[in-house]
């Protein structure tokens, strides 16, 4: 009796399990895990490299003396900002007055003589034209005369000479910049042919950003605009950003001057020039910054979030992408840059591979799963319905 009382509950069983829709979940199996997926798609991205650079003033400039003197006065308060011409140093002008004082003396003097030397080449004139004087006292009286006259010009020039000594007692700004701190204290003795400067200049806004690029990063962005894989910046002058040593963004953009046609024979590197505004002073020479440059398009280029990437035990890039059938498979990739917080892939996917960006902590090769778009935190993924209020 029990015997066909078990048959009868096994012939049920089975008439359920016929009756059940196809593709339901068994009892006791886990349904396929949820995964948050990108479907990626091939497009124009932007080449930005990323270059380690510094900042240098675009003009500096030594504050030297030209005359030799007693220094009787600094003028100028350090580390402010000076304008060209603006008096700085003071040397003792009276020693240049004086001598001043004599060219023009000297001057007098020789004015002098070359009027008696005209009246006396006058005079002789007439009388030779009288048959009185000898031609050898004309020609005597003509040479005194040019001479004389030789004499004044001399004066002339030593008079500018000292007066411009006299000018230069007050040494000046060469430059507009900022100034440094001074190098010498009141009562110095300077020299003119000095080997020491006596304060430095730097002209900073706008500021330079010197920055260096491996010769063979741009050999493989030659190569591929030749290919037609890159498409070239078509602006005159590419816009160039600064990340700040503590790695926030520098505010201003600025321009990319130009770049070395000569490459280091120690680094390798090629030194590229940018131009930005440091309107507040933000940045100094010396200040280390990262570079943003914008150096061409990639065309046809293909995109997925960092977070998707995974490394194997050999540290190769990898991905987890669904298959047509929603089963996963591990993908080896190979990547080349980042842009922004997504990885460039060279090789690997292709145009429509859908990969996944969340859920990949529990999936193994041929592992079915319920795919879902995925969208960054903060932003509301492809087709999902909007929250209700």
């Amino acid at each position: 009796m029990s015997f066909n009382r078990f048959l009868a509950v096994s012939a049920i069983l089975v008439g359920l399990a016929a009756a059940a829709p196809a593709g339901a979940q068994a009892p006791g199996q886990a349904p396929p895990p949820p995964v948050g997926i990108v479907t990626v798609t091939a497009g124009p991205v932007p080449i930005i490299s990323e270059l380690p650079g510094r900042i240098a003033p675009t003009r500096i400039a030594q504050v030297r003396p030209r005359v030799s003197g007693i220094v009787i006065a600094r003028v100028f308060q350090q580390g402010s900002l000076v304008k060209e011409g603006d008096v700085l140093y003071r040397i003792d002008p009276e020693p240049f007055r004086v001598e001043v004082e004599r060219s023009k003396a000297t001057l007098q003097r020789a004015q002098a003589t070359r009027l008696l030397a005209q009246q006396q080449s006058d005079r002789v004139e007439q009388l030779r034209e009288r048959n009185v004087a000898s031609p050898q006292q004309l020609d005597s009286a003509v040479a005194t005369l040019a001479q004389a006259e030789a004499d004044v010009a001399s004066a002339r020039a030593g008079l500018a000479s000292a007066e411009l000594n006299l000018k230069y007692a007050d040494i000046t700004a060469p430059i507009s910049g900022r100034i440094g701190r001074a190098l010498i204290t009141e009562g110095a003795l300077v020299a003119a042919n000095g080997a020491e400067a006596l304060a430095t200049i730097q002209q900073l806004d706008p500021i330079y950003a010197d920055f260096t690029q491996s010769a063979t990063d741009l050999i493989r962005l030659r190569r591929a605009m030749q290919a037609g894989a890159v498409t070239p910046d078509k602006t005159d002058e590419a816009a160039v950003k600064l990340i700040l040593d503590d790695g926030s963004p520098y505010p201003h953009t600025g321009r990319l001057l130009f770049s070395e046609a000569t490459v280091d024979a120690g680094t390798g590197q090629v030194t590229l020039r940018g131009e930005f505004p440091n309107p507040n002073g933000d940045l100094l020479p010396g200040m280390y910054v990262r570079v943003l440059i914008e150096q061409g398009i990639q065309q046809n280029a293909i995109t997925v979030p960092q977070q998707a990437i995974q490394r194997d035990t050999a540290g190769r890039a990898q991905l987890w992408v669904v298959k047509a059938d929603d089963t996963a498979e591990v993908r080896v990739v190979r990547t080349s840059r980042v842009v922004g917080t997504n990885a460039v892939i060279d090789d690997g996917l292709a145009h429509g591979d859908r990969v996944v960006v969340d859920g990949f902590q529990r999936l193994r090769p041929g592992t079915k799963v319920t795919p879902r778009p995925w969208a960054p935190p903060g932003q509301a993924a492809p087709g999902a319905a909007p929250a209700s209020r």
